[in-house]
């Protein structure tokens, strides 16, 4: 049996994992059981860490998960109409809308992908919700969840590989 205690539980008010609170960030459009593209929600549900990113020029990987390193070729597709939506893909072009996985700003410094419409996504129904850093304390994100780099790598040097994620 696997204890509870390994999955991390967040709601609007904020995070609990291994008995520690955190403060987190969530979408600017709140909470949602009808995730679609562009709607600035964080999805309700239990998600799974499938990987994820780090910038090699700014921070050393965590110990207990496994991390690719972010090159400046790095994006993830965000367009529905893409054939490789909700996927990573490594090219200097793109024709279709995505975002730039290293970017200036700190905020994917660390970057985890969970398997929200991931890996088979159905397009529309919201992509690229990260595990990432926060722009300031519990400044909205477009979906994702984000928090202080600090509290972020210590959830991540106890992260177990049957560690999940429930928003409420």
């Amino acid at each position: 049996m696997i204890p509870r205690r390994c999955d991390m539980i967040v709601t609007r008010w904020g995070a609990r994992f291994m008995g520690r609170r955190f403060p987190v960030s969530i979408g600017r459009g709140g909470l949602t059981d009808h995730k679609r593209e562009g709607d600035g929600a964080t999805p309700r549900g239990t998600w799974r860490v499938v990987g994820g990113y780090y910038r090699p020029d700014r921070t050393i990987p965590p110990r207990a998960i496994t991390l690719d390193r972010i090159g400046p070729r790095d994006i993830w597709s965000d367009d529905p109409e893409d054939p490789a939506y909700n996927h990573p893909l490594r090219t200097t072009t793109h024709p279709f809308s995505h975002e730039r996985l290293r970017m200036t700003a700190r905020l994917y410094d660390i970057v985890l992908i969970s398997d929200w419409n991931y890996p088979y996504p159905t397009p529309g129904k919201g992509s690229a919700i990260f595990i990432h850093h926060w722009r300031k304390p519990r400044h909205p994100t477009a979906g994702c969840l984000a928090f202080a780099p600090k509290d972020l790598r210590w959830i991540l040097d106890r992260w177990t590989e049957h560690s999940r994620i429930i928003v409420r």
